[in-house]
Order: C-alpha cells, then structure tokens, then sequence
C-alpha cells in the first residue's frame, strides 16, 4: 500500500451515480458509498483509488447464485436502491434513508452510523474510533476497520465459533482449518469462513449487522485488545483484499438475521429425505469387509426397527493402503459398488459418498491433473504440495473453469453413475500455506492465500451442477463440512469432527445457533461425538435427544477403539434412541415445512431465544435452549446424571408442556422431568404443529397428516400452514394445509383449507389437542368424523368432501 500520509487525508464527494456516491483524497485514496436498501449501506474503501479484488461471490440478494466468475463489485442489481437524504456541510457528509443514517467526517474518513427505532426515534449504535478507524497508507498491506466499544455491546455471529454466543471479550481468527477433535468450549479457528457479526446493545435493545465482504484470512477482535492511545474498540482485519463492509439495520436480530441471509443469497430447498437420520461411521469403510460391514447396517437397521433415510459413505471406500483417492473404488472392500449401491436404493436408504479436494502426489489422476493445468500451483505451474491427511497432495483449483468441468465427470463417472444419490464435500478448508501458490481467479490470477474460501464455495457448485446435470427433475442434495458466506445457496452442513463429551454438546449448540443467526441455519452435529473414546449409553441418548430437533442429524464417529455409534450400541439405551428417531420422524412436516420457510422467507430454522423475544432480556443470559421455528421450545439437557430440567420460559406468551399439555406463564422458572426417551419439550401458546402420524417402520414408510394443536385458553386467534410437496422434485408443484383456530373461554372454532397450485390430497386430517382441552370445537372446511381421547390427547378426525 503506496500511501504517504503525514496528517489523515480529506475526502470530498467526487462523484454521484445513482446509489453510489464516489470520495476522493488528494492522495489518491476513494471510498464508495452505496445505499442498496432502506436498511443496508455499504462502504467501500480502496486507499490507493483502485480495488484489488473487482469481483464477489459473496453477495446474491434474494437470489439462488452469482454468475461463475463472480459478480462485479459495482453491480447493483437486485437491490432497490431506494431515495435517501444527501447533506454536505463543511467537514460533514450525511446519508439518510428510512432506517439509518451515516455520517462521515471527510477529514480522515470517519463514520457514525444512527438507527431508526420502533418508536420513531433515531439511536447512535456505531462509531468508527477517531483515532485511525481505517488503513489509509498508517501500517502495512493488510485492511484494517476499528471501531469504538461500547461496554454494554453484545456481539453474535461469526458462524460457527466456540464458547458462549455472546462473542464480547474475545478474538476470533477466520481461516478454514481441519479442526479434529476440537474443544468446541475453546478452539479456534474453526471449519468456515463467515466474516459477519450481529451488534446488541442498549434498552430497549437494538440490533444492526457488519459484513466484511473478504476472502481472506481475517479476525476480528471485540474488546480483547486494548491501547492507551485509541481507547476502548473492537477491530476487524484481513490479511489481504479490499475494505468491502455492509451495515445492516434492524432495529431486531431476526431482522438483521433475515437480511444477512438475503444478502448473501437464497437459501437451497433440499429434498425432504435430507431431514431424515443418516447413518455414518468411519469404522465400515476402513474395514477390510467393508461392503459386508455395510450390510449388517441395514439389517440391524431392520431389526431394531430404526427409521433411517440416508448413510453418509466416509472415504474409507476410496482407500489405496491406509491413504484416501477420491474418485477411486476399493474392489477388494466394495467388490460390485454397483450392487453394494442398488442393495442401498432397495432399501431405502440413501448413499451420500465422500469426496475430497485433493489428490495424493500418488493418486492415479494426478499426472493427468497436473498435465491439464488443474491444481494449485506456483507461477511456473509446478503443483503447490500440501500435507493431507498421512502424505502430500496438491489442491484442485476450483476457480479455473477446466477443473470444474473435470470434477463435475468425476463426480458423475465415479459416483452417480453407480447410483450414489449425493456427495458430502469433506477436508475441503483448503489449507494452502504457501505464499507462493496461485489460484486461477477465472482469468486474473491471484495468490491462492488470499480466496481460500472461494475455492470450497466453487466445490459444492461444481457438485451441486453434477447432480442437477444427472437427474434434472431431483433437486440436489449435497452437505459441506467448511464453507463460507453464501454457502447456504447450496448445501446443508454440519460443525466438523467434535470431540465426545457432555461439554461437546452443550457448545456445539451454540455454534449451530451461531451458525443459524449467519444466514447458515440447515445445520447440525455429528451426534454422539466424533473423535475420542466411544459415547457411554448416558451421553448417546442425550445427544440424540438434541439431535432429533437440529436439522441435519446424522450419527457419526471415529472412535478411539475402533467402535462405531449406533443407535444400538447401547441395549439400555436402544428403546429410548428408537422412540426418539420415530418422534424425529413424527415431526418431520414441522421441520420441511421451516426449511421452505427458510428457503422462500430467509427466516432461520433453529434460534437462539433472544431471536424470538428480542423484549425479554432474560433471554440474553447463556443458556443451553433453542428455538425450533416459532412454536418448539427445546431445552437440552448437557450434564451428566440429570433426571430433570429447569428452564426460563421467555415471556410475552405462554407455553405448554408438550408431553402433558400442562400451560405455563411466560416469563417463569419452571422444572420438567428429563427421561432419555422423553426430552423435555414446550411448545408456544397459539401453535399449531405439523406432524406425520402415520406408523412407520424401517421396511415401510407412511405418511398420515395430523396438527398438534395448542389453542389459547381465552379469547384468541391463530394461524398454522404446512408446505406439501412430494418431497424431492424440482418441478415446484406444491400445496399448503391451512388451519384458522379461534378460540374463546367456552369454544374453539377451526377453519381448514387445502390450497395452493397442487392442494393435498390426503381425504382425512387428524387434530390433536391436550386432554384436558374440553371446549366445543366447531368446524369450517371440513367435518368431525371422530372426538374422543387417545393417548393421553383429544384426538379430533377431519375428513373432506
């Protein structure tokens, strides 16, 4: 960075065109300014005029992707640009729109960004330090944005980071590492790259978010650090790159939460069979009967009568000696893949196949991979080498067209061809160390160091592509361990290779709930812990309890003595791990129906209560509780020895237990009973939940529609959808079940609705209500075909004209 500075610079407005507004310094420094949306203001920083990185793949607004070679950093498309207020004045220049108002003093570049509150009032929520808040020729050639802190501030995001939600004290380093058996209490770095982070602070609370659009390392640093010189501040910097943040208004999280998500891009509706369990181990694979191994799966599958819709196939069957070659079958372990895959299908189990980015410098397509330009290499093309896993390999280049023409082949000769139904995008942080590799950059070549997380990104399209290629009329369903912003656009993920302990999962909620406010929320854990010793039957069962309410939830494990997790592993605990995977799959509606939530509305599917019940500050404290959509109050149970649970039911509603319909008040204390097969469980007043109700058996699958229905117990209204679709085409024929209920003191009135372009054509819907609700129920849409109690609930049956 070229830039002498004796004094700091003064800016002046140069330029105007449309939403951007151009300064410039006598030193040749700019900053670009754009108002894209009521909420959303953008600062551009390029301290010698001109910019290092001229394209994106971070920023798709309400869209499903950006063009391959990236979007120009000046394209304003899909945001509405909408009229705001311009004031200049001697040292001052102000921008105002409907919801935020920046004010930049010109000498020296600094900001102040104001909010719009509810009551109409306007709120100081940042403020650049006054002290060089920016780069401008003052250190070396890393960006650097500082701003004040704020004693009060709390700070959220940041995807998938360890320890509390609550990030303030602490410094975070974003680069992607393979992370195993990591301390999901303390470790970091960590698997993905989302340089995004929520701002809390002050009564009532208001939220507004900062996205630093980079490809580089970076950290961020929320009060850790401190200087005499500046006083207090939080900073952010990239090792490399442009200075390209995004200020988002709230004035709520689920606001800003929403609007990251939109930024960044439409979040992919993957087909419904994803949300099931999904068997996995690496023991199977790594056995020299591998494919027999996998057999026994499926029949103890069979007869311990375990619901299961997918198996994760780990990288074992790529193995040549104890090393991995992606895209290479092992016939001594798998000796017919194809039939081993067609045994799979007939069983009704999905298999998703690990590929990796790599190949070993003894893998049999490296000579043709380096011949034809496809990795990461020096400028002379000679391949960068890189450690992986027991050798070294050299990193595929996701950014050159060619390879990802060759990857999707692969991916279709190796895997779909044979009938593999997905791919799970592994070991793909692309940990690149050396300086001195370069990475194609679609044509503008660039150091491979400074957009490592492009590379990952560029993996799951190019696999997301194959499979859409391969069967046109499926949507695609891919799972990516590392990832970055925009990768909801494409896979769901999971938090990496986590250690087996209690203290695993009570953080490794956190992380996912960190993930969810990032815009990535199709996430989950690998349940009963992957690295370490195998999980006592205690820790088993109470990971599965938390994991039948995550999205992604999939058994997994490379345990220390060579075991794998089952769900049978335990005897003791097998009856309650059964019932629990059956009430995964009796919820199954509830959890599609968020997911298409998520894709059409941008909403999250699990969150923090602070999310939901922004007015509550008791929902600010730590907590070890979720929210499952809007209705599902889940508290985990994280220590050892607990037979009970005591939670803080956030105010402003009442709930209900799930379990014996007995109604609390919002804003109490209450204890619950905890059995491993029972979690405890509340659901909001007002909800009415989805479900399948259906018997269901491993070798036969139903669906039966019901709503578990928690009126209000005086005068009040509500109403409950539920998406339809056949679960897995891309066609986009759908239909929606739509229940009005009011209520009052003595009665409970239900419209019911079948609609949408392809209705549900189930004749009969059953309506579920706690026993004690005695109220007449009157119907519209349909007629009560039976009212009686079952199983300890009032069991109404709808059937239609």
């Amino acid at each position: 960075m070229t830039v002498s500075l004796d004094a700091p610079p003064r800016f002046n407005l140069a330029e105007r065109e449309g939403p951007r507004l151009t300064l410039r310094a006598e030193n040749g420094a700019a900053v670009h300014l754009f108002v894209l949306e009521p909420e959303i203001i953008r600062v551009l920083l390029a301290p010698t005029g001109e910019l290092t990185m001229s394209r994106t793949w971070a920023i798709a607004p309400g869209q499903a992707d950006v063009a391959l070679e990236g979007r120009d950093r000046f394209d304003m498309a899909g945001f509405s640009a909408p009229a705001f207020e311009l004031t200049e004045s001697d040292d001052r220049l102000v921008i105002e729109t409907a919801a935020l108002r920046l004010t930049v003093r010109l000498t020296g570049f600094v900001c102040r960004w104001d909010m719009k509150l509810a009551d109409g009032s306007w709120r100081q929520v940042a403020k650049d330090r006054p002290t060089q808040a920016y780069n401008l020729g003052w250190w070396d050639e890393k960006t650097h944005h500082y701003l004040v802190l704020a004693p009060s501030e709390r700070f959220y995001g940041l995807g998938e980071r360890s320890g509390a939600m609550d990030r303030a004290g602490r410094r975070f380093r974003l680069t992607n590492v393979d992370a195993m058996g990591y301390s999901a209490a303390t470790s970091d770095p960590l698997y993905k790259h989302i340089p995004f982070y929520i701002t809390l602070a002050g009564q009532p609370a208001a939220a507004f978010g900062i996205f630093y659009d980079t490809l580089a390392d970076c950290s961020f640093d929320f009060g850790q650090e401190r200087s005499n010189y500046h006083g207090r501040y939080r900073s952010f910097v990239a090792e490399a790159g442009d200075l390209d943040y995004y200020v988002i208004a709230g004035p709520s999280v689920a606001e800003v939460t929403r609007r990251f998500t939109w930024l960044t891009g439409r979040p992919a509706f993957l087909p419904r069979w994803g949300l099931g369990y999904s068997g996995s181990t690496m023991s199977y694979t790594d056995a020299p009967d591998a494919q027999a191994r996998m057999a026994e799966f499926l029949a103890a599958c069979e007869a311990h009568d375990i619901l299961c819709d997918s198996f994760h196939l780990s990288s074992g069957y790529t193995s040549i000696g104890p090393r991995r070659y992606v895209f290479h079958w092992n016939r001594e372990k798998f000796p017919d893949p194809a039939a081993f895959v067609a045994s799979y299908r007939e069983a009704g189990v999905r298999l998703v196949a690990n590929i990796k980015p790599v190949l070993l410098a003894d893998h049999p397509l490296f000579g043709e991979a380096q011949a034809r330009g496809l990795l990461i290499g020096d400028a002379s093309g000679r391949p960068a080498m890189m450690q992986f896993w027991d050798g070294v390999g050299a990193y595929l280049d996701f950014t050159n067209p060619a390879t990802l023409d060759w990857w999707k082949g692969q991916v279709t000769t190796a895997l779909l061809d044979y009938g593999v139904a997905a791919t799970w995008n592994d070991n793909n942080e692309f940990e690149i160390t050396s300086p001195r590799a370069q990475a194609a950059m679609f044509g503008h070549p660039r150091p491979a160091q400074e957009a490592k997380p492009l590379q990952t990104l560029m993996m799951m399209r190019a696999s997301a592509e194959a499979q859409r290629a391969h069967v046109p009329e499926a949507r695609p369903y891919l799972v990516s361990r590392a990832g970055s912003a925009g990768m909801q656009r494409y896979v769901q993920t999971w938090s990496g290779d986590n250690a087996t302990s209690f203290e695993t999962l009570k953080f490794n909620l956190k992380m996912g709930l960190g993930l969810a406010l990032s815009g990535v929320s199709n996430s989950g854990h690998d349940i009963g812990g992957f690295a370490g010793p195998a999980p006592d039957a205690e820790l088993l069962a109470r990971w599965v309890a938390a994991g039948v309410f995550m999205p992604r939830f999939s058994i997994h494990s490379w345990n220390d003595d060579g075991t794998a997790n089952e769900p049978w592993m335990h005897a003791e605990a097998t009856p309650a791990i059964r019932a629990l995977i059956a009430l995964r799959y009796r919820l199954m509606p509830y959890l599609y129906d968020l997911v298409w939530r998520h894709h059409r509305d941008f909403a999250p599917i699990t969150r923090p209560t602070f999310h939901d019940f922004p007015s509550d500050p008791a929902c600010l404290a730590e907590n070890d509780e979720m929210l499952l959509g809007p209705s599902l109050l889940v508290p985990l149970v994280v220590e050892p020895g607990q037979t009970e649970r005591t939670v803080y039911l956030p105010a402003g509603c009442n709930w209900f237990d799930a379990w014996t319909g007995t109604r609390f008040e919002g804003g109490t204390i209450v204890t619950l009973p905890a059995p491993w097969e029972t979690p405890p469980l509340l659901v909001r007043e007002g909800s009415a939940i989805p479900l399948n109700i259906a018997q269901q058996h491993f070798a036969h699958r139903a669906d039966e529609r019901a709503f578990w229905v928690f009126p209000y117990a005086g005068d009040g209204r509500f109403e409950a959808e539920c998406f339809e679709d056949d679960g897995e085409t891309a066609s986009g024929a759908h239909g929606f079940w739509r229940l009005a209920v009011e209520t009052t003191a003595t009665a409970i009135s239900v419209r019911v609705a079948r609609a949408g372009p392809t209705p549900p054509s189930q004749a009969n819907l059953t309506l579920l209500l706690p026993a004690h609700e005695t109220r007449a129920v009157t119907l519209e849409g349909a007629r009560i075909e039976q009212d009686g109690p079952l199983e300890g609930q009032r069991r109404l049956v709808l059937s239609f004209d």
